[in-house]
């Protein structure tokens, strides 16, 4: 089996081995998201998972592709990290999961709002070169208890747990 994850992040790559193991054949492509460099609610950053997954089935010959996207979504408790997967298969099936949510600084939100990207701005903020590709954002507000890698590790279980329930379901639906 030949997965296609639709980005060259390290983090969000490494997350996808990880899930998969030595299961399937593990292939970067860049896949676009078809939204903003920095999505500002859920329904956005599904739609960026989403169309990197699609993507990636377009772009190769891979039996799944995956589209793993970050962003931001306001709310009366202040601005949160959102994170969305999406894994898609040659049948047409489309499978969603989200991740944790962590609150950001207001000094963070307000950039961002003003039209930043979160990636420069982490750089800035931690004084460190490449967070989005490292431990993240939420690595850095949980104290490196939960990474970026481990974010998107998570997200990569619900996914691969979808499509084996639908398959069982398929399966047991088929037998006499």
């Amino acid at each position: 089996m030949t997965v296609a994850v639709g980005s060259s992040n390290p983090a969000k790559v490494q997350a996808v081995r990880k899930a998969y193991g030595e299961t399937a054949e593990i292939i970067q492509i860049h896949a676009l998201s078809g939204v903003s460099d920095q999505p500002f609610s859920d329904e956005e950053t599904i739609e960026g998972a989403s169309n990197r997954a699609r993507n990636c089935l377009r772009q190769s010959d891979a039996d799944i592709g995956i589209g793993l996207e970050g962003g931001v979504v306001q709310t009366k408790y202040g601005m949160f990290l959102c994170n969305w997967g999406a894994l898609a298969d040659r049948e047409g099936n489309l499978f969603i999961a989200g991740g944790a949510r962590v609150p950001l600084p207001d000094q963070i939100a307000e950039r961002l709002i003003l039209g930043e990207e979160l990636g420069p701005v982490m750089d800035e903020y931690t004084k460190k070169k490449g967070i989005r590709k490292k431990e993240g954002a939420i690595g850095v507000f949980t104290n490196e208890r939960i990474t970026r890698t481990g974010m998107f590790s998570h997200i990569m279980k619900m996914l691969i747990g979808q499509i084996e329930y639908k398959n069982m379901k398929n399966k047991q639906q088929s037998c006499p």
